[in-house]
């Protein structure tokens, strides 16, 4: 029998090239490129464009609607009734509302001294504010100091309780609820739920109690965030950036048209009856502020959003915790979405337009569409038509829109708009895991119940670089690499010398850029490094 060659198994025109792999390449390429990827790619360019033109016309709307809002002076005080608690002599502290501040906190050693205080600082009649600190430590040194923390605040006369539990079933939601069943809860009207790392002013409750005690349709008093390690780092910068667009108008957009708007999970005011009657504390998703916030809203309860009142907080300003607190939020409000679409959908006591607002705009917009269409567009997409040149991006898509979105986003933080081209790359740096969580979210993959607490570094990042200022520490470089942005920053840095070298639109200038980008992520090289002790 005759020997069967490599030439006979191969066409001719491909035994032909079978010693030079980039001919072969080439040949494979153009094979399937026309039937196959021109087809593909023209409609993933086509869904792209159409996520582009929702997400534009809900950010031009809600521009819209901000303007209109600060022309008129909708503020919450001309909206609802406010006026100071006055004094009543009959009744004496009585004439108060009785008020529980819940801290939940886990293993928080740098940030629980602040938190406690400006809790037990709180400018309120002293029988009628209890403060309950809600530990779920596992570490036995920081349990007994925050234990200590609050006896030692509770020997000056504050009414500080104590609470731990035998187990962390449902993380912060879990701990919430909890804190709910004692019994000294019951003679409590309102609840203000404030994080381990914010530090309300004393004022607090003096400004946010009248609008539930004068308004019964209120259930939620939101404060605004303010951010007193913003300028710690590029990275922080970028996140505060982001951050004042949500509260500078996505928060006050939902307000003043809804009355609705996703709990921020802290600095806030609830009441209590509408906490109890929209179920209580749920731990289905990561995002249990916002599944509250959801299911008391479809109960007919509304919100109110106070920009004026702010708690200071800190940013995660490692780049570790930070993408552990961007899957959370990414990942939740998306698995939410999937449990509660059809429940909104069936609801009666809620109009359809505010139905189809949480639905379309709060949902589907701004935590899915946002996400998807920043990374797969902008990163993905739109570089593989430099490879394929047959496929073409109108410039309303691929400019005039993006860079509309951009200002709009922008306007919320104006000292940082000399950052905006950082803050572009940046942002679609973490689109990638935002994309990735919000996949996960939907179809409730392995990840999709993950709660990594963010971590707080208070001043322990000023006292640990001072003392180690003189000495030498060590890292594993591995620790350090992320396999995901390197490989999104390879694809970027090919496609850009492609384009340098064949193409004829410049559009390398992004590629190399954003590709260098995604290499310094990956490399670590981003927000503060804190050696190790």
């Amino acid at each position: 029998m005759e020997s069967v060659t490599t030439t006979s198994l191969l066409p001719e025109s491909l035994a032909g090239t079978r010693d030079d792999f980039a001919e072969q390449f080439g040949f494979i390429w153009s094979q399937i490129k026309g039937p196959l990827i021109v087809p593909l790619l023209k409609i993933l360019v086509a869904i792209c464009l159409i996520m582009s033109l929702m997400l534009f016309v809900e950010r031009v709307y809600m521009g819209i609607v901000i303007v209109l809002v600060k022309m008129f002076g909708r503020k919450p005080e001309r909206r609802y009734k406010w006026e100071p608690i006055k004094d009543d002599v009959e009744l004496g502290n009585s004439a108060y509302p009785m008020v529980l501040v819940q801290i939940p906190m886990y293993n928080e050693k740098e940030v629980y001294q602040l938190s406690i205080g400006a809790a037990c600082g709180l400018s309120w009649p002293s029988d009628r504010i209890i403060i309950q600190v809600l530990d779920d430590s596992t570490d036995p040194t920081i349990k007994d100091m925050v234990e200590m923390e609050c006896q030692r605040w509770a020997s000056k006369g504050i009414n500080i309780k104590y609470e731990i539990r035998d187990n962390r079933n449902g993380y912060k939601a879990g701990a919430l609820k909890e804190g709910m069943k004692h019994s000294y809860v019951k003679q409590c009207d309102y609840v203000a739920i404030f994080d381990a790392d914010f530090q309300p002013e004393p004022d607090f409750l003096w400004r946010t109690i009248p609008f539930l005690l004068y308004n019964p349709q209120l259930a939620l008093v939101q404060a605004r965030w303010k951010f007193v390690n913003s300028d710690e780092c590029l990275m922080t910068r970028m996140q505060e950036m982001s951050l004042d667009y949500h509260f500078t108008v996505e928060q006050e957009v939902g307000s003043s048209t809804y009355a609705f708007f996703g709990f921020n999970g802290t600095a806030g005011v609830w009441r209590i009856a509408a906490i109890n009657e929209a179920g209580g504390w749920k731990d289905r998703t990561t995002v249990e502020d916002m599944d509250l916030a959801v299911r008391a809203s479809l109960k007919g309860w509304k919100f109110v959003y106070l920009g004026s009142l702010k708690v200071k907080n800190e940013l995660p300003s490692t780049f570790k915790a930070y993408r552990y607190q961007q899957h959370r939020w990414s990942c939740g409000p998306a698995n939410l979405f999937r449990k509660m679409v059809m429940e909104i959908i069936r609801n009666k006591k809620v109009t359809l337009w505010k139905k189809v607002h949480v639905i379309y705009s709060f949902f589907f917009v701004r935590k899915i569409v946002a996400h998807v269409v920043t990374f797969v567009f902008y990163c993905v997409v739109l570089p593989a038509t430099v490879l394929v040149p047959e496929v073409t991006v109108p410039k309303w898509g691929a400019i005039y829109i993006p860079s509309i979105i951009t200002i709009l986003n922008a306007i919320g933080t104006p000292r940082s708009i000399h950052l905006l081209v950082f803050w572009i790359l940046f942002e679609n740096v973490m689109s990638l895991h935002r994309t990735k969580a919000t996949f996960i979210g939907l179809l409730e993959a392995g990840r999709v119940n993950e709660w990594v607490v963010t971590e707080k570094l208070g001043d322990a990042l000023k006292s640990k670089t001072a003392s180690k200022a003189t000495k030498r520490f060590r890292f594993r470089f591995g620790e350090r690499l992320h396999v995901l942005e390197l490989g999104m920053g390879a694809y970027l840095f090919f496609v850009g010398c492609y384009d340098l070298i064949f193409g004829s639109s410049h559009f390398f200038f992004f590629l190399f850029l954003q590709a260098f980008a995604f290499f310094i992520a990956g490399f670590g090289y981003i927000g503060t490094f804190v050696p190790n002790s």
